[in-house]
């Protein structure tokens, strides 16, 4: 995929509807192969970044990327472009493969095809509140954080960006699906001496994020943190804030939730759908059609999205599928093809949803008489699939909490447990979602609400305790 900067120039798809689909119709056209299909995924981001007290790098960040499957006889292969003049040599190269490749031993059988005439659901992707917010508005709203901060006796840096994401994919089995989508988000840090909070949110709609009040709950939380003090070692009853629960729930779909694991008779799915993992009141889905994140009505084969729940009511649910997967193991494709940038094709969660409780975060605080307020991860990795383990870091806006109150801030402190366990042991759920993006995958992200769970631990194992 290929990234050009330039200055901001309104917020437009970069294709658009007819010009997308038109000049992968028109390459369509020309193949010889016995099946081909093409997407065009395209991204405008304009940004607008700054720092103590100016904006700093104000920029547009346009990423495109073709990516076509052509079909000949058992042969099949994909050639990637990232300009649209490329897209019929790009067609006449994934042909010229797949015939190569045609009747050689050991080649696997080209899978199936999205139903043509995939549906349509825009509702929601267009956002004008979004469109609105432009390079003017964004740079006054960064103007007054960062002023807000320096009246506390601290600094704010972070990022406000507006942007438009599109997905265009035509087939020869006369698959012809185009939607574009506003997206907004933000990221800040606010520090006040040796102490900073962050916040973030993403989404379709400008006029939710809620960056003002955000970015005030930030500045006043780094302010009352005082000198951070370490996190205890030992085993903690602890609020995670919705950034970082969304961060131990999105390594969920790494369990076994796609349909090649369950396939290979790797992970929960395979080893036991609809065992208990967690209470009642937990549910995880991958959900095309939520109100939060950043929904999308089709995958980049052109199926329709479904939605998926990966648990479902505290117990182990279903897993996502792409063609291939769906067509290996007999079912019906859920939606969930994906190509990451310099990885091989498999189905991807893209829209996770924890479904919120009733509580707010105080109350969920309110419910520790003594434990931890983490408010973001950070540095996370999975060290073992199978249990669920990860390790990571908190960072910024972390407290003590005592007597169900927030005292001393923390320090970053480093942990290493069982995202499964940390589900099985979650007593409250909070009522608000915040959403983040997913590394490495097209139009990701997380959506998850404050959570809080008895038992997590930080630090060392300290001797002659649990």
């Amino acid at each position: 995929m290929e990234a050009d900067v330039t200055h901001e120039v309104g917020l437009r798809p970069w294709a658009g509807r007819e010009r997308a689909l038109g000049v992968l119709e028109d390459a369509l056209a020309g193949s010889a192969a016995d099946h081909v299909e093409i997407f065009l995924a395209s991204r405008v981001g304009h940004h607008t970044r700054f720092a103590a007290d100016r904006v700093h790098q104000p920029q547009t960040i346009i990423e495109c990327q073709v990516m076509v499957r052509a079909v000949a006889g058992t042969g099949s292969a994909r050639v990637a472009v990232s300009d649209l003049r490329g897209v019929a040599g790009a067609v006449a190269a994934a042909t010229d493969l797949a015939r190569r490749r045609d009747g050689r031993p050991g080649a696997p059988p080209p899978h199936g095809v999205a139903p043509a005439g995939a549906a349509r659901h825009d509702d929601g992707l267009w956002q004008h509140a979004t469109i609105g917010w432009d390079e003017g508005a964004r740079s006054a709203q960064a103007g007054a954080i960062m002023e807000l901060a320096r009246g506390a006796g601290g600094t704010a840096a972070g990022v406000l960006t507006a942007a438009i994401t599109e997905l265009a994919v035509v087939t020869s089995g006369g698959q012809r699906a185009y939607a574009a989508a506003t997206e907004a988000g933000f990221s800040l840090t606010a520090r006040v001496g040796e102490a900073s909070s962050y916040a973030a949110d993403l989404g379709r709609d400008a006029s939710l994020l809620e960056v003002d009040g955000r970015a005030e709950a930030a500045v006043r939380q780094a302010a009352r943190a005082g000198v951070p003090v370490p996190v205890p070692d030992g085993v903690h009853d602890v609020v995670f804030g919705g950034l970082a629960a969304g961060e131990l729930i999105g390594f969920l779909p790494d369990f076994g939730f796609t349909a090649p694991a369950a396939r290979a008779g790797i992970g929960l799915v395979a080893a036991g759908p609809g065992a208990v993992l967690a209470p009642g009141t937990v549910t995880i889905a991958d959900d095309a059609a939520a109100a939060v994140g950043l929904p999308f009505p089709f995958d980049q084969e052109g199926t329709p999205k479904r939605r998926v729940e990966l648990i479902a009511a505290g117990r182990v649910g279903g897993a996502v599928s792409d063609l291939a997967s769906a067509a290996a193991t007999g079912g019906a494709s859920t939606g969930h093809a994906h190509i990451a940038r310099e990885s091989s094709p498999a189905p991807e969660a893209a829209n996770l949803v924890m479904a919120p409780g009733l509580a707010g975060e105080a109350e969920l605080i309110a419910g520790v008489e003594r434990g931890l307020y983490i408010q973001r991860l950070w540095y996370n990795r999975l060290v073992d699939a199978e249990a669920g383990t990860v390790v990571g870091t908190s960072r910024d806006g972390c407290f003590l909490i005592e007597n169900g109150k927030l005292t001393a801030g923390l320090a970053a402190g480093r942990f290493t447990e069982s995202v499964l366990g940390a589900l099985s042991r979650t007593d409250g759920i909070g009522s608000r979602l915040i959403t983040q993006p997913v590394p490495n995958v097209w139009n990701g992200c997380v959506s998850a609400p404050a959570i809080r769970v008895r038992g997590f631990r930080f630090g060392r194992r300290v001797e002659g305790r649990p």
